[in-house]
């Protein structure tokens, strides 16, 4: 039960949901697999895979997971039998199809083809830290993120959450750290980063796995390029991405930390309860850290 990806959010004044009342608003949208003629279904699942449990809570930590299922339909198998059906109808009517009856085929093919669909599904978990006001979507992107708090909404009736903002923007911050060589507090600079330029063109260079201490890397910074992606390692306990979009991604906690948590267990659901404590545990103080050196919470 480890996040690799948070993309962060800040509970308000209004959120007042405790574990019961959470779970109670999550049964509106519970998850129901793709029907026939679906191409996609979203809906909250157990995260542990307890029957019943919408919500796992532990030390006043909640976790949370939307489970959504997809048809893999590719465009070009619909292409493909829609060809042959309009090969027939032209033979049958002596003329080519027009768009209007090319449509309606297409249309009408993948209708036929959707129940036959084979069926992804796939797992997003929320971690929800009412102590610190947190909510953070284990996700790699926006819009996968947006998806999660879609379906919040439509259970809660409202969603008060807010994006967090703070006072030094993460691209001025990490372009001023990689001009001095190093970062602030107890994070250090790793081997990975993305430079851009302010100009039209957006002219980028990217670095993996390379000593970013260096000339090379302050002369693209001096001559302009501001950094869009940092990795960083906090603590020497985890390591991440940092995006120019407050996002961070490619979590990694180090070895130590599971065996810690292994440890203390006997079986995989003390495994799971333990994962997830040291978890929000270490990202609790991870995330103060960070908001600290970005110069704190803006408005």
């Amino acid at each position: 039960m480890w996040f690799r990806n948070l993309q962060i959010f800040r509970l308000t004044p209004e959120w007042a949901y405790s574990t019961e009342s959470l779970s109670e608003a999550l049964q509106k949208g519970l998850f129901h697999g793709c029907g026939a003629s679906d191409r996609v279904a979203r809906g909250w699942v157990p995260p542990r895979g307890e029957e019943g449990e919408l919500v796992f809570s532990m030390e006043r930590q909640q976790l949370i997971a939307l489970g959504v299922e997809q048809k893999l339909l590719p465009s070009s198998v619909v292409r493909q039998y829609a060809q042959a059906k309009l090969i027939e109808i032209e033979a049958a009517q002596g003329y080519k199809p027009g768009r209007k009856q090319v449509r309606e085929v297409v249309e009408l093919m993948e209708a036929e083809l959707l129940p036959r669909a084979f069926a992804k599904r796939g797992l997003t978990y929320v971690w929800i830290d009412p102590v610190n006001r947190w909510l953070l979507v284990d996700a790699s992107s926006s819009a996968r993120a947006d998806e999660v708090m879609e379906h919040l909404k439509l259970s809660l009736g409202e969603l008060p959450v807010t994006l967090i903002k703070t006072q030094l923007a993460p691209s001025t911050a990490m372009t001023q750290w990689l001009a001095a060589g190093e970062a602030p507090g107890s994070f250090s600079i790793d081997r990975d980063c993305e430079l851009r330029a302010a100009a039209e063109e957006r002219a980028a260079v990217r670095y993996v796995r390379h000593n970013l201490d260096s000339d090379e890397v302050r002369a693209h910074v001096a001559g302009g390029k501001s950094a869009t992606r940092l990795a960083l390692t906090w603590n020497d306990r985890i390591s991440f991405v940092l995006t120019e979009q407050l996002q961070i991604k490619r979590l990694a906690f180090l070895d130590l930390l599971k065996e810690d948590a292994e440890r203390q267990t006997e079986n995989a659901d003390d495994l799971f309860a333990a994962d997830f404590t040291l978890m929000c545990g270490e990202l609790a103080q991870l995330l103060a850290q960070l908001l600290d050196v970005l110069g704190g919470e803006g408005e």
